[in-house]
């Protein structure tokens, strides 16, 4: 499942960075759950692709962390079209079927690993 985490994630990466609404929209699960500065839950394709849109965010990816088969972290440089210069962040993500399924982006790199293995460990106790 490796290869197909990464391909679900180079692709997420991809749609959102050429700002490609209805190409994110194929890149993700129904639903994706996602975590970031504005809140945290479950939305759907159309919402992922209207987040694209609407925040215009770049985020480049610097080092990856695979955590399981399902699981990657990834810390990026994330900009925004107001940005003056990049932030370094981290994202957990999940990918199922191909798609990215969970999305959540954390302000560092060690709280991304943190929350990555919590689900690992969660997943692995059902």
């Amino acid at each position: 499942m490796k290869a197909s985490l990464e391909a679900a994630v180079d692709e997420w990466h991809a749609s959102v960075n050429d700002g490609d609404s209805r190409r994110a929209a194929q890149a993700v699960g129904d639903p994706i759950v996602v975590l970031g500065p504005q809140g945290a839950g479950s939305i759907t394709p159309a919402q992922f692709a209207e987040w694209v849109e609407r925040s215009g965010i770049t985020l480049i990816p610097r080092t990856w962390h695979p955590i399981g088969d399902r699981l990657m972290v990834v810390e990026e440089d994330a900009t925004w079209p107001e940005s003056e210069a990049a932030t370094r962040v981290a994202t957990v993500f999940r990918a199922s079927g191909g798609k990215v399924t969970a999305a959540l982006r954390l302000p560092d790199l060690d709280s991304a690993l943190h929350l990555g293995h919590i689900c690992r460990e969660l997943a692995a106790s059902e």
